[in-house]
């Protein structure tokens, strides 16, 4: 019979992901009625995740929910350890050690295949890849070739918007931003002046929220093109704007950039709908154009191809069609979907010969890898409550920690030699980062090396 956990001590929950999803679940454990005591494991040597490398430098209002998350690590039932890579410093049979459960929040940062023609040509990119160039992730190149007059993205959710609007401004505007100074002087050389955004459906279907859209409107640089000619609707696309105040906001200010006369500001950023990527044309081996097939709408909102094809004069491609979260050791993994299977946040294996769900003990997801990268960063809460809720039922039969004190984990950590960051460690960083931009009247400017963050943040562990 497996030995259940002492009664008079916390739980003891490693939760694998310091981003927003991670940082819920941490949130809706300490607000439950049980007693608990959390580990955050994060990858990077900063915490917030998504908040610090996938959300564009010049959104400050989305990246003010870094207040609310704070004010979550703050509480004493909550560890940072960062700067510790699941799977390489610390596996599932280790956390089993030290913890009664554990919760997975990895996220996704690849990206989604687009399987077309040409889409391995040099100019062709992924928008993860370049949002994490732009937000100065420490695991990808300092530079960026930025040498294309003419660019296409395609996409029509708000990572495309973002990857446009970094692509059209210029690096003086987004100078005052926590960019930093690899990136601004990647943005300084930036020769685009032409940036097509693609959809293959209409503008009742685009992903955009309404704020996010008409932000692009916003920079002195950026002229947004919209064509009357795809300013068109179906019975399907109508009932979408009945049954959704977004999707008739972001279908009424695409109107009406349709119709108004077209200004003279220096970058062009056109919202192309109806036109679907087929194939990106190259010559030797580089990309000189991107074709696509004309469609049109079906009457569900759905669209089907005309046979009539466009080729677009660009000299690189993004593709911003979705993010994938990547395999996790000692974890089942939906390829398909690229989620772990659960039910309601459990880990499912597979099933028991009556046919009834069989789980993995004490292995729980929450977030994007529970339930694909689609949604807002605040609807993990959602996430987050559920999946707590079957952890905190599943808990009396939880088996017994080997080793639940708090010193164990970090003694082990040590024992490997794992320069591990804390959250005392991410106020130093912090406050590093904000002394580098006082100077020049910003914020913070971000510490982009490993090696750097380590020194500002745990200086004794470098």
């Amino acid at each position: 019979m497996t030995e259940q956990k002492e009664a008079n001590r916390p739980l003891r929950i490693a939760i694998v992901g310091a981003g927003p999803a991670g940082i819920y679940a941490a949130d809706a454990l300490m607000k439950s009625d049980a007693e608990v005591s959390i580990d955050l494991f994060e990858r990077m040597p900063a915490p917030f995740g998504l908040i610090r490398y996938g959300v564009a430098p010049d959104h400050p209002r989305i990246k003010g929910i870094v207040t609310a998350l704070h004010k979550v690590l703050d509480k004493e039932q909550v560890r940072l350890l960062g700067n510790i890579d699941y799977g390489t410093d610390i596996t599932l049979s280790d956390l089993r050690r030290f913890y009664d459960a554990v919760i997975f929040s990895t996220g996704a940062n690849a990206d989604r295949a687009l399987p077309i023609p040409g889409i391995d040509l040099d100019g062709s990119y992924g928008a993860a890849d370049f949002v994490s160039w732009y937000d100065g992730h420490p695991d990808v190149p300092r530079v960026w070739p930025l040498d294309a007059e003419k660019v296409a993205v395609l996409g029509v959710g708000n990572v495309a918007l973002d990857v446009a609007r970094v692509l059209a401004k210029t690096g003086d505007e987004l100078l005052p931003t926590e960019i930093p100074p690899n990136v601004y002087a990647g943005l300084k050389e930036n020769k685009a002046v032409e940036v097509h955004v693609f959809g293959r459906r209409g503008p009742a279907q685009a992903k955009f929220t309404p704020l996010e859209l008409r932000e692009l409107d916003h920079s002195p640089t950026i002229e947004v093109i919209v064509d009357p000619e795809d300013i068109d609707y179906d019975e399907g696309s109508e009932a979408a704007r009945r049954h959704s105040k977004q999707v008739d906001m972001v279908a009424n200010t695409l109107e009406q950039w349709a119709i108004r006369d077209q200004g003279n500001r220096p970058h062009k950023l056109f919202l192309h709908f109806f036109e679907s990527p087929s194939e990106i044309v190259g010559k030797d081996g580089k990309v000189v154009g991107l074709r696509t097939e004309r469609t049109q709408l079906d009457g569900t909102g759905n669209v089907k191809g005309t046979g009539n094809f466009r080729d677009w004069d660009v000299q690189a491609v993004y593709r911003a069609v979705g993010y994938l979260s990547q395999n996790i050791s000692e974890l089942p993994f939906d390829d398909q979907a690229g989620v772990i299977p659960n039910e309601a946040g459990r880990v499912l294996v597979d099933e028991n010969a009556d046919g009834s769900a069989r789980y993995m003990p004490g292995t729980y997801v929450t977030g994007w890898i529970k339930r694909g990268p689609v949604g807002l960063i605040g609807h993990t809460k959602g996430d987050a409550n559920e999946t707590v809720a079957c952890l905190l039922d599943d808990s009396k039969n939880f088996g017994a920690a080997e080793s639940p004190e708090l010193d164990a984990v970090t003694d082990f950590l040590e024992s490997r030699g794992i320069p591990f960051t804390t959250w005392a460690g991410w106020y130093r960083l912090d406050a590093h980062e904000r002394s580098l931009g006082e100077p020049e009247g910003r914020e913070r400017v971000k510490v982009v090396e490993r090696e750097d963050m380590l020194r500002a943040s745990e200086p004794h562990k470098v």
